[in-house]
Order: C-alpha cells, then sequence, then structure tokens
C-alpha cells in the first residue's frame, strides 16, 4: 500500500519537502507570510495525488473532455495549444502541480519571493525588485536569471535522460515560460522535435513495453543513442529550435536552451538563459 503525503524540513531547515508517490517537491518562500504559505501548502499538496489519480484515464488520452480537478484543468489548458500534435494533458503534470501548491502558498499570505520546485519544473513568485537563479539541468551548464519584470514565472526541463520518456533525442531542453504548466508542456515537445527521423543510430522501443500504463501507449521512445556526427547534431538542434522559435512567436515561451551531445542553441533574452556557472536559488 502507498504511503500517505510526507511532509518534513530538509535538514538545512529550512526548505521543505512534500513527497507522496511519484510526486517530489521542495518549496520555501521569503516574506511576512512565510510560516502561512508553508502551512497552506502542506494542506494542499494532501489531496494532489488523490485529485490526479481520479481522472487518470482522461489525462493520459490527447483527445478526451475537458477534466474536473483544478490541477487537471491546468494540464488540459497547457497542452491544448499545441494540438493537433499528439500531446496529453500528462505532458504538464509536474508544472501543473508545482503552479497549484504555489497558487495556494501566494493565496495564505504576503510574500516577497517563493518556488516549487518539483523534480526540476519550477513554479515562481517574484515581488517587485526580487529575482530567481537556477540552474539548468542537462550537457551544457547554465542558469535561468529571472528578475520580476520578466513574465516567466515557470522554468521546465524535457529529454531523453528526463524521469519521463522521451520522442527525441535532445539531452535536455530548458524552457521558460508564464507557468511551469506551460514551461512543462513545451519543453516536453521541443524536446521531442529535436531529432532525426529513421536515423539507425537512434534505439527506439514502445513506450507500452517500458511503461504498460504510459500516456504515449505504442508511439517508440528513445532508450539509446550512438554517436552523432556534427552535421547530425546541427539538424537535429536546428530542428528543435525551428519548433522552438515557433511556440516563441505564438507567445507560448519566453526562451529555450537546447542540448545535444555537447552542442547548445539558445532562444531568447541571454539575460533569462545563458552559458554561465550554475546558481541554485
Amino acid at each position: 500500500m502507498m504511503q500517505g503525503p510526507q511532509i518534513a524540513f530538509l535538514p538545512d531547515g529550512r526548505r521543505l519537502h512534500l513527497h507522496h508517490g511519484p510526486i517530489d517537491l521542495i518549496l520555501d518562500a521569503e516574506g511576512e507570510g512565510r510560516a502561512a504559505a508553508l502551512r497552506a501548502a502542506a494542506l494542499r499538496f494532501e489531496t494532489v495525488l488523490d485529485e490526479l489519480v481520479a481522472e487518470l484515464p482522461q489525462l493520459r488520452s490527447p483527445t478526451g473532455p475537458r477534466p474536473e480537478g483544478a490541477i487537471a484543468r491546468t494540464m488540459h489548458a497547457a497542452t491544448q495549444p499545441f494540438r493537433p500534435a499528439f500531446i496529453t494533458p500528462m505532458a504538464a503534470v509536474a508544472g501543473a502541480v508545482a503552479d497549484a501548491v504555489l497558487a495556494a502558498m501566494t493565496g495564505a499570505g504576503a510574500l516577497t519571493r517563493a518556488y516549487v520546485n518539483n523534480g526540476g519544473d519550477i513554479a515562481l513568485h517574484l515581488a517587485p525588485g526580487e529575482s530567481f537563479a537556477a540552474a539548468i539541468a542537462g550537457g551544457a551548464p547554465g542558469r535561468a536569471a529571472i528578475p520580476a519584470d520578466s513574465p516567466t514565472r515557470g522554468i521546465a526541463t524535457s529529454g531523453r535522460h528526463g524521469r519521463s520518456h522521451s520522442l527525441g533525442i535532445a539531452d535536455s531542453v530548458t524552457v521558460l515560460a508564464c507557468t511551469a504548466a506551460q514551461a512543462d508542456a513545451a519543453a516536453t515537445l521541443i524536446a521531442n522535435a529535436v531529432d532525426l527521423p529513421g536515423n539507425p543510430k537512434i534505439t527506439r522501443t514502445p513506450a507500452r513495453d517500458l511503461a504498460p500504463d504510459s500516456d504515449l501507449g505504442d508511439r517508440l521512445v528513445t532508450v539509446d543513442l550512438a554517436p552523432l556526427t556534427q552535421e547530425e547534431t546541427e539538424t537535429a538542434l536546428t530542428r528543435g529550435l525551428a519548433f522552438a522559435e515557433t511556440c516563441r512567436a505564438r507567445g507560448l515561451i519566453q526562451a529555450a536552451l537546447l542540448t545535444l551531445a555537447g552542442e547548445t542553441r539558445m532562444l531568447g533574452a541571454p539575460d533569462l538563459i545563458a552559458s554561465k556557472d550554475p546558481t541554485h536559488a
């Protein structure tokens, strides 16, 4: 039987760790409402997994009707702009959970700065004059530096080395967007677009063979990649960058950093994503 929600402070005595099943959050807040915000986060977290499980069959379908739960509706809304490309609401689940817990925090007390990190997908709150810096995961060191006057309030990373299966070959794709759910969905599809269809250096297997309940079903996900030539790497990154540019033109993202085989491509203002020494919040 699965344990219920586990809620405890990390050894630093400041950051709060919330864990339940596959959901693992680390969060913190600053401001006079901090204590109330952390209590609100813990209370909101208690029902998150049950809410999602209640609608899982619908959330794993690319064509289902609008779901009922608040987090499920956020997932649905974040993924719909990418249709008719294949995508299910599950592509935004980590970001949507982070957004929901952050909303509970900011609704409970006055905060100057707060974040909820769900396995690398991060929802942010920044009061005027505040900023947030986070390390970028993936093949090249870098950081996302978010000032309060930026529209970015969500950071997400996807790719074939991440927690979820990928249809593409990107080592990682990090996206900045207005919400964590939007960043999560976009990172998933941009990572899928970094690809070399039909290339024999890519080993793929049906997602269902790796995870019987995967929302990807029988679609082929990347499980191994032989060394690529410079030309192959350039071709795959160009494909992904073109899709990322389309996303930015539609207002779905603010910036993206794509990595593959030691190469990077950046889209967006250099003060938001840059190849610098990583800095954690």
